[in-house]
């Protein structure tokens, strides 16, 4: 005998029987989505955008969402679409584990016949449909032979699709391909976050996703109260926007989308300081100090360029170290000059100048940046620096991304959180006139020695060594037994 659908629910109560069985409750969040969501369903809206602030549950809530539509209906064909195959397959098997454990859902489980994978399965149905009743799909894949009664538009907006003009024309024409997918009457959903003032998800009938009945959650209310206190109350909420700083809090929290073209970068946010590193040793251990601050790990990036004067881009070196309360110390920004005509030649010239400034500075390790001229770089320094005598550790680091994206990632946060100390030797030179005259995009404008500070700000720093010395400690850095850097 076949098995026979349970009585009908909504999907409040779809969700809070899945809450129950999974030991956990319903937070008031969820409750406003799902009760969003079977309002938008009543009142026969096709077209549904759902932004919610990051770390939600939002896809987990459309996941439950998509397996009470095939428990209501199992004949629907569900098509999700998300920037990459991973994502989408993410949320197709998270939907099948649903399936599988729901008790209202029990009716679906095929005996067999349907395909059960992780990408696509199918339910018990009638008759023998061509298409499967979930499919994940990446957003550059080929979907336009599918057909679908709801298609779920999943994250489909990130860095990599909408990074550029370019992406976000490309994005624009993919996501166009769903409307000749979906069946007379279907449903799309949107749900992401904006990542750009050009985002599909902008407001207004002129925007890409004009007349969509849409639903917006911040984290954060008009009067400062989140949107879920139990996971995000105050203290989580300040240390987020201290991590992230706050222009991709605003998007990525707070849903708005700021152009970037907006953000500045004001030297005045940068605490100053005189103090110089100091080696010292305690309980035979070496320890490295500015002031009264230790300082536990260290690191400079070198953005090489061919360094003649007055001529193309800068040959930039930036030094920083870092405490335990995760302040960090800009110590250095030198800019490298070589003379052309001199012996040794130029590379040489530069790589001798960045083993003197490690040595003076006790830095443990230097990263050089690869793009470009740095290629032989590194091999060059390490010989340079066997030759003089100075021990640090050499890593290649190759950069991908956006220069803008980089630059704001690296100092946006630090900056909000006063957490970025910059030394008076910073400050005598052109470093703090770039910040202020740098705009995301603009052209014409020296970004150097941003580029660089970025590159030390973003990187892995080596952590010092807390371990016992010999009598005659060796330098903080202990950089002749650094571990190897881990996998990114």
């Amino acid at each position: 005998m076949p098995r026979r659908p349970p009585p009908d629910s909504g999907f409040a109560e779809f969700v809070w029987i899945w809450t129950r069985r999974n030991r956990q409750t319903m937070p008031a969040v969820h409750l406003r989505i799902a009760r969003w969501l079977r309002d938008r369903m009543r009142a026969g809206d096709t077209r549904l955008l759902l932004m919610a602030f990051r770390g939600c549950g939002k896809s987990t809530i459309i996941g439950l969402f998509c397996a009470w539509l095939l428990s209501r209906d199992p004949s629907l064909r569900i098509l999700v679409l998300a920037a990459d195959q991973a994502l989408a397959i993410k949320m197709v098997s998270a939907v099948r584990r649903i399936i599988e454990r729901h008790p209202l859902c029990a009716h679906l489980i095929p005996d067999g016949g349907e395909p059960w994978a992780a990408d696509r399965f199918g339910v018990t149905r009638p008759g023998a449909p061509r298409d499967p009743s979930m499919m994940a799909q990446g957003i550059v894949g080929n979907f336009t032979g599918s057909r679908a009664d709801v298609i779920i538009c999943d994250d489909v907006e990130v860095p990599n699709t909408a990074d550029t003009q370019d992406k976000r024309a490309a994005l624009r024409e993919r996501l166009a391909e769903t409307e000749f997918v979906l069946t007379p009457g279907g449903t799309i959903l949107f749900i992401g976050t904006p990542h750009g003032a050009e985002t599909i998800y902008a407001d207004g009938e002129a925007g890409f996703l004009g007349g969509y009945a849409r639903l917006v959650v911040p984290l954060l209310d008009a009067r400062g109260r989140s949107a879920w206190p139990e996971r995000f109350d105050a203290e989580t909420i300040a240390k987020l926007r201290r991590r992230v700083g706050p222009r991709k809090f605003a998007r990525q929290m707070q849903l708005v989308a700021e152009a970037e073209e907006a953000a500045r970068l004001d030297p005045a946010l940068m605490v100053r300081y005189r103090e110089v590193p100091e080696l010292r040793e305690a309980n035979g251990t070496a320890q490295l100090w500015l002031g009264r601050r230790r300082m536990v790990s260290g690191a400079a990036w070198w953005d090489p360029a061919f360094g003649r004067p007055g001529k193309g881009d800068h040959s930039v070196l930036a030094a920083l170290f870092a405490d335990d309360a995760g302040d960090r110390f800009l110590q250095r920004v030198a800019y490298l000059t070589v003379d052309p005509a001199a012996a040794p030649d130029p590379a040489t010239q530069q790589c001798r100048l960045v083993a003197r400034i490690a040595d003076e500075l006790a830095i443990p390790v230097v990263f050089v940046e690869t793009n470009g001229i740095g290629r032989f770089l590194p091999d060059l320094l390490r010989q340079v620096a066997a030759e003089l005598g100075v021990a640090f550790a050499v890593r290649e680091q190759a950069s991908s991304r956006r220069k803008e994206e980089r630059i704001l990632a690296a100092f946006d946060p630090v900056l909000a959180a006063k957490r970025l100390h910059a030394h008076d030797s910073v400050f005598a030179t052109s470093f703090a006139a770039e910040m202020a005259a740098w705009r995301p995009g603009a052209a014409g404008l020296k970004d150097d020695a941003l580029d660089a500070v970025a590159g030390v700000l973003l990187a892995e720093p080596a952590r010092l060594p807390r371990r016992s010395l010999p009598a005659r400690p060796p330098p903080w850095r202990g950089a002749a037994t650094l571990p190897p850097r881990p996998a990114s």
